[in-house]
């Protein structure tokens, strides 16, 4: 067994060295500072065009004005610091910079990433403040980037629920199954050049394929020899930071973006504004849900599912073959995770640690909900994505988390066991 542990991780080691090379670039050759210039208002992103982009540095200036998608980028002579400034006067009206202190970024640094040549640069823009809306319409506005939220937050949660109430397994590192999903997406999409649809799919399926390996290198090994859940719990907090600053090593620091769909423009629906990535974002997470509770709810796998984590040795003793359930449910909440991750690339872009900046998050929705449970993990994710959007209206956006959370110890203090979990000791 061990072994095959070992075979299963050197081929995994040497197929990921493999893609490094492939994607890296052979030289310093074709770098380049650039970006996407977005106006964000209440969670809706529209480009914006014709804005100029000064980069000095080194003896070397350029001005380049963003195009009709706000994209904008500049070859650079060399590796090196470069400041890169904002012409504010060439903004369109009702447009500003968010933060005044960031006309100009200073000292940029241009090193040689992992995946092509470009290093991104966000200026913070949104909503000037001459222009204001109603208090129906941010209230509109925010509901539904509540509900987008919440549903990215329940692609998480579900599959985090799921692998707790089967293995009993507190899972830190599930945040870093939520990053490789964006990663990976990214990857086969910036660093490939496949079209985001085929892209999404080779990461859903990588991600998929990376619970299986988190089970049969890890989980199962541990679970054979009889570690503690507790003792398990640990391990998945050395693993989640393994992972986050493997990540980091090899793609970076710095926030990326998808090379299709991105700064698309705005559609008005009454009082709000959706772009069609926000409703193609929807749609997916509500029949990627859907298909996975018909699944755990009407399939005989599903029924095996939901045995195993009643009792397992009274499954194991029916004839269910219980290492196979789990490594199911593992696939399955890797799945969902990664899915989570590549649609949250939209809407904050891709990092290698956004997966651990909504892992809090994650576990507040599946706690609310009910441990264990599966529509308490998704009820529970809408609850926290609707709270989180909404009190932005009587509180600062820095501290919307901070409420969310509040929220989660108030209710759990009068239902310990969640809106929608069973009355029972958990431990």
């Amino acid at each position: 067994m061990h072994r095959r542990i070992v075979a299963v991780m050197g081929a995994m080691f040497i197929a990921l060295m493999a893609i490094v090379a492939l994607a890296a670039p052979a030289s310093a050759e074709g770098q380049a500072l650039g970006g996407r210039l977005e106006n964000r208002v209440e969670g809706v992103k529209t480009p914006v065009p014709g804005v100029e982009i000064t980069v000095v540095g080194s003896g070397f200036e350029e001005t380049v004005t963003s195009d009709e998608d706000g994209v904008w980028r500049v070859e650079l002579p060399a590796l090196g610091n470069y400041d890169v400034s904002i012409n504010v006067d060439t903004l369109p009206e009702g447009v500003g910079l968010t933060e005044e202190d960031k006309v100009t970024l200073e000292q940029v640094a241009v090193q040689p990433p992992l995946f092509g040549g470009l290093k991104t640069v966000i200026f913070p823009l949104g909503q000037s403040v001459t222009i204001q809306s109603s208090i129906w319409e941010q209230t509109a506005q925010l509901t539904i980037s509540g509900i987008q939220f919440g549903l990215l937050i329940a692609l998480g949660a579900l599959g985090l629920s799921i692998i707790y109430g089967t293995t009993g397994l507190v899972n830190f590192a599930h945040g870093e199954i939520i990053t490789f999903g964006a990663l990976a997406t990214w990857t086969l999409n910036a660093g490939f050049g496949l079209p985001f649809i085929l892209a999404a799919i080779g990461g859903l399926l990588l991600s998929a394929a990376f619970g299986w390996l988190n089970n049969a290198a890890l989980w199962r090994p541990l679970r054979r020899r009889g570690t503690g859940l507790i003792a398990m719990m640990i391990v998945s907090i050395g693993l989640a930071l393994f992972l986050r600053n493997f990540y980091q090593f090899f793609v970076g620091a710095e926030k990326k973006s998808y090379a299709d769909y991105a700064g698309l423009a705005g559609i008005r629906i009454g009082p709000i504004s959706v772009t069609p990535t926000d409703i193609a974002i929807i749609i997916i997470a509500i029949v990627a849900l859907a298909i996975t509770v018909l699944v755990l709810s009407k399939t005989r796998l599903g029924k095996a599912t939901r045995a195993v984590s009643d009792n397992p040795s009274l499954a194991a003793g029916a004839g269910i073959n219980v290492e196979r359930v789990i490594t199911f449910v593992w696939v399955i909440g890797a799945a969902l995770a990664g899915l989570g991750g590549t649609l949250l690339g939209f809407t904050q872009q891709v990092s290698f640690q956004m997966g651990f900046q909504i892992l809090l998050l994650v576990f507040a929705a599946v706690t609310l909900g009910g441990l264990g449970t599966i529509s308490g993990a998704i009820f529970g994710s809408l609850v926290v994505g609707l709270f989180i959007q909404l009190t932005t209206l009587i509180i600062p956006t820095e501290l919307k988390n901070v409420g969310a959370l509040l929220v989660l110890i108030v209710i759990l203090l009068v239902r310990p066991y969640g809106l929608l979990g069973r009355r029972e000791r958990v431990g």
